[in-house]
């Protein structure tokens, strides 16, 4: 995991409307720096949000700008958002790349995910969770206690699929998910219930493609997640991969891609009807 430890989506929708304003206005950052008395590092860390905003700066902008009414309040209100904390922050200990991740989660509206090797985090039981996260202490010291915070930050994550707007989430599963002992037996029939479970909620399509369908290509696992715009301001798609050491995010120029694999190997997978009874035998494996 990387331990840079980003912004919000909140605050970068916020730092990219910020420098929009300024471009429509013709203005540089010297520009503004020297209007307002600030320097010209402080202008550049707001449009990149490296640095929260503070509603006096905001205003400043507001009146240098001469933004029209209507849209003061929504920038405002946008600066408030931004302003306000995660729960994830109350998790110091979280690898920054992690952080990011919920973070982005979080503010979603749409998340589409492929996954070859495991369940995916929003939808792990507890023990299989605990079962994945005990496995750091392979090439890394976690204590216990860390254990314990992790599995419940991963529970805490899977919030934003029962919250008053959930997210809607797709997910792809390879076959070889559910034959991959996590855990043990009893973990493995307790998480496959779990996904059949979790398959009837209305904001939630699960599908299973199986081994013996030829696969059209051969991609790791990787999380699509889309944006609607807040106060008209909007923030590009990103996809989210993982290896061991490594949380990279990629923005919207080659999202696409992902978008049209995601597409082309679910043309093969089977439906969600079908997907949820091949489940429910492969728990039948695992007595």
């Amino acid at each position: 995991m990387s331990p840079f430890r980003g912004p919000t989506v909140r605050q970068r929708r916020l730092a990219a409307e910020l420098r929009r304003l300024r471009e429509q206005k013709g203005l540089t950052g010297d520009d503004v720096a020297e209007r307002l008395a600030w320097s010209t590092a402080k202008v550049s860390r707001l449009e990149n949000a490296r640095t929260g905003a503070k509603i006096d700066d905001i205003h400043a902008l507001i009146d240098l700008y001469d933004i029209a009414d209507s849209h003061r309040s929504e920038l405002i209100a946008l600066a408030h958002d931004a302003a306000e904390k995660g729960w994830w922050e109350g998790y110091r200990e979280l690898p920054g790349g992690y952080s990011a991740l919920i973070a982005l989660e979080d503010e979603a509206n749409k998340i589409t995910q492929w996954e070859t090797y495991i369940v995916p985090g929003l939808l792990q039981t507890e023990a299989y969770a605990r079962a994945t996260i005990s496995g750091l202490h392979l090439f890394d010291t976690v204590p216990p206690r860390e254990i314990d915070r992790r599995v419940e930050v991963r529970t805490r994550r899977q919030g934003i699929l029962h919250r008053a707007e959930p997210v809607e989430y797709t997910v792809l599963l390879d076959e070889s998910v559910l034959q991959r002992l996590v855990g043990d037996p009893a973990v493995m029939r307790a998480q496959l219930d779990h996904l059949c479970a979790i398959a009837e909620l209305p904001n939630v399509t699960l599908r299973v493609l199986r081994l013996d369908v030829a696969h059209p290509l051969m991609e790791a696992s990787f999380q699509l997640l889309e944006f609607d715009p807040v106060h008209d301001v909007v923030f590009p798609d990103m996809v989210h991969t993982e290896s061991l050491t490594v949380s990279q995010f990629i923005d919207e120029k080659i999202t696409h891609m992902y978008r049209l694999a995601f597409e082309g190997m679910a043309r093969v997978a089977l439906g969600t009807a079908e997907s949820i009874e091949f489940i429910a035998r492969a728990r039948a494996v695992w007595r």
